[in-house]
């Protein structure tokens, strides 16, 4: 009762001028401390803040009035901050006046360097030059970083702060300033990095219309996606784009589905197909009847579930986070240490080690330390939803790179999922094939089992009428099949386990095992006491499996294992044709939870690949759960770590490629960032660390971490 409280009382609005994750943290803290707000959570990689309670924009600026951080309402009357911006003139801020600040001290710097070769270093003009530069430029830092001071809460700021304040006591006037302005471009930088991975993002949502043409009362107009309602027809033009989710009801088309799906290759849509938001029509007029609002599409729900994920934090950013807990207060003590044991006990001059102390503090701002992993995670979770591949989080796309063993289900995913009926062999001369067939699809029309819609579909084909019988006291076997009573009789169809009482002849028994070898799936319909009739089902095989395995394999994957409630001779068929390394057949569903269980006790990380609603207790074992299909199923959409949009086995080998090198990213930037402040730090034992090398040190690093972060944006399949 109190989450749909909470959920109700919830605003999120979307925030600009975040240059740091330690600056996030402290708008959150600011936040809730906020009269009416109950609780609040930033979500940096998307740059939101989600907040229960009651407030207002002003007080939330206020609240980041230290960053300058300009608020955004997420929904403006209905409509998302995007579709509201296009109809506001943006105003567009000149470089100049944005960085005014900053270009005003870099020019009273040089004046300053000026006056020291005119006047000398000591002269008032000088110090006053560089003392203008200082202040102007560092305004907001000294303000953040002094209050920090007094509530001795150390981040980065404070560190500069203190270094700057020191370099001023001891007359090192000119580095002081060159400190200011080189941290105000580190964080312009960060803030640019940062900016670029969420953009990659953001701009899938200009990929849906803001407006479409729209049939009512017999008049075609245009009107905006917020005013559309559930039911109108949509009139879409070759070479226009879909604005909302939809059922063609005229037309027919090939839609490119390339932004929502990855699939390069168009897809054909005619009568009752479904289309999204965002595909682009290529080559016919349709007329699609809208299914979703505009907040529902596929494609909101993709941006909403991105943006989602980069707030779940992965692994090696937790340990990061807690390891610049503890490692900016040891630099501080570090940096005193330098400061003051060679003058006390050394004998060393006190302006130079006071000096040397400074800019231990100035290095170890750890900038590059704490953007190395967020800015992976957001570039590397962007690219793979732009290629139809959904992440749900930092440590799905960590485990994912670990993954030693998968598991696929064998039914639409290994196969294609459209079985379809290749043989009825009559047993018993009491029917013929329209009698067997009216039975089965009168009792299969009740199941939801896959082989179901293949029956049905058979006895449409030859027109059986089926829909008229009476079907009483049916039932669904586990495992096994189905059984109902039609006229006084009751017929079961199912798998051989639900006929073993029977005794089944010989030659049924050959019938059986000669079209399991085929790699068909086979049914028995019966009565208690009697064999009727058999029928084989056959599901092709995906074109893409068997390369989809080879690439696996290739990537180190030791064990690739096939899961089916299917007979072991269908299964072995299909499963030597794709390329597994382990077959298992004839499963019931606790039978494929402890197959991952067992694979997670040899191999350590298991991936459970399947359709997202069946096989719920393996994927929920697995350490990641893949769903297919995502395009068309919600339930995928919501319940899988991963989902592959369109179907496409092809993009498991990426995504794995993906987190891996996602993985080597993270690690290679973590061990630079404190490698290069490792070097500098020992540049204190000959006394050659000045401020302007600890500084460019920090900036350098934060630079080369974000370029190779953003790295991730362009992997290819």
């Amino acid at each position: 009762m109190n989450e749909v409280k909470e959920a109700a009382n919830e605003q999120v609005f979307r925030v600009e001028g975040f240059s740091c994750i330690n600056c996030a943290g402290k708008f959150e803290r600011n936040v809730k401390e906020l009269p009416g707000v109950q609780n609040a959570k930033v979500n940096f990689g998307a740059s939101k803040i989600s907040v229960i309670g009651q407030t207002t924009i002003e007080d939330l600026e206020k609240a980041g009035a230290f960053e300058k951080l300009k608020i955004i309402p997420e929904k403006i009357n209905g409509q998302t901050a995007e579709a509201h911006k296009d109809k506001v003139k943006e105003v567009k801020v000149p470089f100049v006046k944005k960085y005014e600040e900053l270009l005003f001290s870099t020019l009273l710097i040089v004046l300053g360097y000026i006056s020291t070769y005119t006047n000398g270093e000591e002269n008032l003009v000088t110090v006053l030059l560089f003392l203008a530069a200082i202040l102007i430029g560092g305004y907001s830092l000294f303000k953040v970083g002094l209050q920090n001071l007094v509530r001795l809460d150390f981040d980065m700021k404070t560190l500069m702060t203190v270094a700057i304040i020191g370099a001023a006591i001891i007359g090192e006037w000119a580095e002081g300033a060159i400190v200011v302005i080189l941290f105000a471009i580190s964080e312009a930088l960060e803030r640019y990095s940062m900016d670029r991975a969420r953009k990659s993002i953001r701009s899938l949502m200009d990929i849906a219309p803001k407006e479409a043409l729209v049939r009512r009362h017999g008049q075609e107009v245009m009107i905006d996606v917020g005013a559309i309602a559930i039911g109108d027809i949509m009139i879409v033009k070759p070479g226009q784009k879909i604005a909302m989710d939809g059922v063609v009801v005229k037309g027919g088309s090939a839609v490119n589905q390339a932004a929502i799906t990855g699939e390069s290759v168009p897809v054909s849509k005619s009568l009752n197909d479904e289309v999204f938001a965002g595909t682009l029509n290529e080559d016919g007029l349709l007329e699609v009847k809208v299914t979703k609002l505009v907040k529902d599409t596929t494609i909101a729900k993709i941006i909403e579930l991105v943006e989602e994920a980069q707030a779940e934090r992965a692994p090696s950013q937790a340990f990061i986070d807690k390891f610049a807990k503890y490692y900016t207060p040891i630099i501080m003590i570090i940096a005193a240490l330098v400061a003051v044991v060679p003058p006390l006990f050394f004998n060393g001059s006190w302006e130079s080690w006071v000096y040397q102390g400074l800019s231990v503090l100035v290095v170890g701002c750890p900038c590059a330390l704490v953007i190395s992993t967020p800015i992976s995670i957001v570039s590397a979770i962007g690219n793979a939803a732009k290629k139809g591949v959904l992440i749900k989080g930092g440590i799905y796309l960590e485990e994912m790179g670990g993954i030693k063993a998968i598991a696929f289900d064998k039914t639409g995913t290994l196969t294609k999922g459209v079985p379809v009926v290749t043989d009825i062999k009559i047993v018993s001369k009491q029917v013929n094939e329209s009698k067997v067939l009216t039975i089965v699809s009168a009792l299969e029309n009740r199941s939801g089992h896959p082989l179901a819609s293949a029956i049905v579909k058979k006895a449409h084909e030859l027109r059986v009428p089926y829909q008229n019988v009476v079907v009483e006291n049916f039932e669904s076997i586990t495992g096994k099949g189905i059984k109902g009573s039609i006229g006084g009789t009751v017929y079961y169809v199912g798998n051989p386990r639900l006929f073993q009482e029977i005794a089944v002849s010989k030659s049924i028994e050959e019938s059986l095992v000669n079209l399991q070898s085929e790699g068909k799936t086979t049914m028995i319909v019966g009565k208690q006491s009697e064999v009727l009739a058999i029928i084989a089902v056959a599901d092709e095989v995906r074109e893409s499996s068997k390369s989809m395995l080879d690439r696996l394999h290739k990537l180190g994957i030791k064990k690739s294992v096939m899961l089916t409630g299917d007979n072991e001779r269908a299964a072995m068929a299909i499963g030597r044709k794709v390329g597994v390394s382990e077959i298992q057949a004839e499963l019931l569903p606790e039978d494929k939870l402890h197959t991952i269980k067992r694979l997670r006790s040899e191999y350590g990380k298991v991936a459970m690949v399947g359709d997202g609603v069946n096989d719920a207790p393996a994927l929920a074992a697995s350490t990641v759960g893949i769903a297919m299909g995502g395009a068309g199923t919600d339930t995928a959409l919501e319940t899988a770590d991963v989902t592959l949009m369109a179907d496409d086995l092809t993009k498991l080998p990426f995504t794995i490629k993906l987190s891996r090198k996602a993985l080597t990213i993270i690690k290679t930037n973590i061990a630079f960032a404190l490698g290069i402040k490792l070097i500098a730090l020992l540049l204190v034992v000959p006394g050659w660390l000045t401020l302007w090398i600890a500084i460019f040190s920090d900036m350098g690093a934060t630079l080369l971490v974000s370029l190779n972060s953003m790295r991730l944006m362009r992997v290819k399949e």
